[in-house]
């Protein structure tokens, strides 16, 4: 995980469902005032063994929230 962002959200180029989730937790971390960042899972060989098929994956605090789908009131509640 990374010390300079709350959330972290795995994400692949050509994924819709990435895009769908940057945009809800871009919004929601705003309206929080958290940090958040997006790696992509292709530039590292093990998180890409671990989640090639599970893309997107969010955590918050280093903690799995959510595969492929973001519940922006899961996550809001996770930031509060």
């Amino acid at each position: 995980m990374t010390a300079d962002a709350r959330v972290l959200v795995l994400v692949r180029d050509g994924c819709h469902l990435c895009v769908e989730a940057v945009e809800m937790i871009a919004k929601v971390c705003a309206e929080a005032g958290a940090t958040w960042v997006a790696s992509n899972v292709d530039s590292d060989p093990d998180l890409r063994a671990k989640f090639t098929d599970h893309v997107p994956v969010t955590f918050v605090d280093g903690t799995l929230l959510s595969y492929w789908f973001v519940d922006a009131d899961e996550l809001r509640s996770r930031l509060a």
